[in-house]
């Protein structure tokens, strides 16, 4: 038997999923979303700032629906097929991302993770690739400096993730020339989008409807982003070369396990067990825990905490003597 299915093996048994749960997340999730956003309408008729405090509570129930999007994505949240694409392109309305063409560049991602030769395989995905010290040294001063730009922790972590989910999205920007159905499923959702928040906002008023959504959407998306980002971009995230990558290293040394406070890790969907989903990609997210707590082999993954993995995010180039990730600061130092 081969490493990967070895490793495959021992998961197996987590990989069915709980119809009770999923149900129950489901209800728990957009059901503490809508309250939550109902309140924030109502608390709009006395102060806007009494309602933008509540934007942080409705961003996390909306982070906690896309790791149920990214479940139906793998397939994992339900038995069947069909109710898998049902809820992911009902909670792609609520996340903003286009069901099925996300599916495909995540799907990218899971074939070449912290592989140094095959980066370009998960196309214009910044936040799980890295550029080498080697490759940032030969580039020119303007080039150096888009990489740095591009990089910084304000850029990359507060600016960008609202745009990507706002207005990227809304066109097919890396979709590859053969991805008719991925490209045609923006403009479905886009159009879906406009019905419905054409809707919300003919009956509440389109400028109650942005004071809302759109704090949501920008908390939402930096946290989902940082999440998405330090699970594989932490000091000492291993990246190997083709010839030397490995199933194992990449799952346990490649992807991280972020260790958060419980309710935090109820927010998030428990994705801070990636390694598990690493090795395999089909347990459904409320199992990730069990699946670690009951095999060793789990418990040499790399950790972070939530103190080491906000730490993480100056971390972006890849130096193979030193085997892991260093600011720009010791690049430029040599």
């Amino acid at each position: 038997m081969s490493q990967p299915d070895q490793i495959l093996f021992r998961t197996r048994a987590f990989q069915a999923p709980i119809l009770a749960r999923s149900l129950g997340q489901l209800a728990t999730s957009f059901g503490g979303f809508f309250v939550t956003c109902a309140v924030m309408y109502l608390c709009l008729a006395l102060s806007l700032w009494i309602a933008l405090p509540m934007s942080a509570l409705a961003a996390g129930f909306l982070v906690r629906i896309f790791i149920i999007q990214h479940d139906c994505g793998h397939g994992s949240f339900f038995r069947s097929r069909q109710a898998n694409e049902l809820i992911g392109r009902l909670c792609s309305l609520m996340t903003l991302t286009p069901y099925a063409f996300w599916r495909r560049q995540h799907a990218r991602h899971h074939g070449s993770w912290n592989n140094l030769d095959r980066r370009s395989a998960s196309g214009l995905d910044i936040y799980s690739s890295c550029v080498t010290v080697a490759e940032y040294r030969a580039r020119g001063c303007w080039r150096r400096c888009q990489v740095r730009f591009a990089s910084h922790p304000i850029v990359a972590n507060l600016l960008l993730p609202p745009l990507v989910f706002v207005v990227l999205y809304r066109v097919p920007f890396d979709a590859a020339e053969g991805w008719r159905r991925e490209r045609r499923g923006v403009y479905l959702t886009n159009l879906a989008l406009a019905v419905f928040f054409g809707g919300l906002g003919l009956a509440l008023g389109y400028g109650r409807v942005a004071a809302v959504q759109l704090p949501i959407m920008v908390i939402a998306s930096i946290v989902g982003v940082w999440l998405f980002s330090i699970q594989h971009r932490f000091e000492h995230a291993k990246w190997m070369p083709d010839t030397s990558w490995s199933f194992a290293a990449a799952c346990l040394r490649g992807a991280s396990y972020l260790r958060l406070p419980r309710f935090l890790q109820w927010f998030t969907g428990n994705i801070g067990f990636h390694h598990v989903h690493h090795v395999d990609s089909r347990i459904p997210n409320y199992r990730l825990e069990e699946c670690h707590n009951a095999d060793a082999g789990f418990q040499s993954a790399s950790t972070l905490t939530l103190r080491t993995a906000l730490q993480a995010l100056r971390y972006v180039l890849w130096d193979g003597d030193l085997e892991c990730l260093v600011p720009f600061r010791l690049a430029a130092a040599g």
